[in-house]
Order: structure tokens, then sequence, then C-alpha cells
């Protein structure tokens, strides 16, 4: 039997043509938005300096003269502030979180912190940093919505203990809320939970997330209770962490001589924060301000070392960690860890 070839079986092969050049291939649009994620902080940072300019410019200009000594205390409280957040997220949660990343990521949260009001920013890198963690996303929002509500319990113990522990030093009557302050306050309160109840019952699609969530941290709050090691993180870091913002006021106001000691200084942070601190904005800057000044000058603090004490406490807080933070949270997303 005679082979053919190929060639007389299949016809002629076709001549060795150039090589086929493949389409170009665009980015996905996974991918562009990651690469808007990432210059998005910086673009905040841009808008943020060109609105409030001077405040930095003032705040630095005066802290220029300060007891650098007090001002490196202050950066170091201001530094455990970052591991407090750290140890209240992993407080609330029961699985184990790597500590490293979990601290950048608190470290970033808090540049996201201070573009959205409400602590909305954080709680956003938050839960997306532990559903890349492979926390579900019901036991996620359980722990935000847990983080959310021990940190003001603990404010306001903190705020009891220093009453019933100092109280010739601390009651001053110009602190004392007053009768239609308190009502305000109060009705504050009841709208906001009005408002959560009536979202919840005329809109469907909230209802089940939300009851999911309830159910999930009804049953993490029980389960993350019987360990003492997530006890201690959750509410000493619940509480530590006003003390500390505190200590980094009552350090900057020491380095610009200012006359208050460290229990009233933390008093006067307490009382102020926890009485318009539920105003949205963002980071708690603007009401929260101007309320610890008030009280710092009703203790005895003269009104302009007050202020820059104050603004001093947000160059620390807000201004230095600001690009750090934000190149930080755009590595984050660079690598997927958010």
């Amino acid at each position: 039997m005679t082979l053919l070839p190929l060639e007389d079986v299949r016809g002629p092969l076709p001549a060795a043509g150039p090589a086929t050049v493949p389409p170009p291939r665009f980015p996905s649009a996974t991918r562009l938005l990651r690469r808007a994620l990432v210059l998005v902080p910086l673009l905040l940072i841009g808008v943020w300096v060109a609105i409030d300019w001077r405040t930095v410019y003032d705040g630095s200009a005066r802290l220029a003269s300060a007891d650098p000594w007090w001002l490196l205390l202050a950066l170091l409280f201001t530094c455990l502030g970052w591991l407090t957040a750290a140890c209240v997220r992993q407080g609330a949660l029961p699985e184990r979180l790597p500590t490293g990343l979990l601290i950048a990521s608190q470290f970033a949260a808090g540049a996201a912190n201070h573009a959205l009001p409400a602590s909305l920013g954080a709680h956003a890198v938050t839960l997306r940093f532990l559903q890349n963690r492979g926390i579900p996303l019901p036991r996620a929002t359980a722990s935000l919505a847990l983080y959310s509500v021990v940190r003001p319990i603990a404010k306001t113990l903190v705020l009891l203990v220093f009453l019933v522990a100092f109280p010739d030093v601390l009651l001053t009557g110009t602190l004392v809320p007053e009768g239609w302050t308190l009502l305000l306050i109060a009705g504050g309160a009841t709208l906001g939970l009005g408002l959560s109840a009536l979202l919840l019952a005329t809109v469907p699609p909230l209802r089940r997330p939300l009851l999911d969530a309830l159910r999930c941290a009804l049953t993490d709050v029980r389960l993350l209770h019987t360990r003492p090691a997530r006890v201690l993180a959750l509410w000493g870091g619940a509480a530590a962490a006003p003390v500390l913002q505190a200590s980094v006021i009552f350090a900057v106001g020491a380095a610009l001589g200012s006359p208050l000691s460290w229990v009233q200084v933390t008093f006067a942070f307490l009382a102020a924060s926890t009485a318009v601190g539920a105003v949205p904005a963002p980071g708690g800057i603007g009401p929260v301000d101007a309320a610890v000044v008030l009280a710092m000058n009703a203790l005895g603090t003269p009104m302009d070392i007050a202020t820059t004490a104050v603004i001093g406490y947000r160059v620390l807080t807000v201004w230095l960690p600001l690009l750090p933070g934000a190149l930080v949270l755009s590595a984050l997303v660079q690598r997927k860890v958010l």
C-alpha cells in the first residue's frame, strides 16, 4: 500500500505567513477601579489642604516655638492611639487577625477617617480588610457595630470614673451642661434611634442584612466575653483611646505653657467630646475642637493657649500622619490587602 504525501490528501499546506499579532488587551474595569482607588487618598489630601491650609500653617508656626520634649511625648501618645484602635478591632472579632496588617490597616483607616463624617471612612477600610481576610460579611459588619457601640460606652465610663475619683478638682459650674443642652442631646439620640427603626421597618432590602448582622453580633458578644484576652483588648483599648487623645492635648498644652494638670485636660476632653461627639463631622474636626477649647478655657487655660493646643493636637493626629496614612492606604489597595 502506497502512502500518499500529506499535501496530496489534504491539499497543499498553507505558506508560512507573518505571525498573527494578538489584539491589544485593555485593563479591566476592576483593575481601573483599583488604580483609581490608589490615587483617591492623594487627591483628597490635595483638596483638604487647599480648603484648610491656614490651620496647618498657623498650627505648625506656633508649635515651632513650643517645648520639643513635650511635643515628642505628644507624638508618642499619637502612635499609641493607632495601637489601641487595632486592639479594639481585634477584640471585636473571635478570629485571629495578622498583627502587622491590622496595625497598617488602622493607620490607613485614620487617613480615610478624616475624609468622611461619622467614621465612615475608617469603617469602610476596615470592612474591606476583614472581608479580604476571609471574614464573612455579617460577622465583619457585626464587629464594626460592636466597635462603634463599645467606644462611646467606654468613654462614658472613663468620664464617670474621673468624676468619682476627682470631684473637687473637676466640678466646675461652667462645664456642667444646662437643661436645654441635656434635652438636645437626648433628643438627638432619640431621633437617631427612631430613624434607624423607621428605615428598618420601611426598607425591606436593609432588613435582612441588618438582622443577620444583629444575630451574628449577639452570638459574637457572648463568645468574645468568654475570652479574657478579647475582653481586655476590646474594653481596655476602647477605654485607653480617649485617654491617649486627651494626653496628646495635655502634652501639647504643656509645651505651650498651659497651667492645667493632666487630670483637668483629660476631663475637659472627655466631657467635650461626649457632649458634641455625635455631630457628624469628618474625624470629629470642628465641633469637638471648639468644645475642647471652651472646656479648657473654663478650667483656667488662656484662650489663645487652649486654641493653639487643640490646633497642635490636630496637626499631630491628623496632618502629620495624613500623607503617610494615605500612602499606606494606596499600598494596601495596590497589594490587594484592601
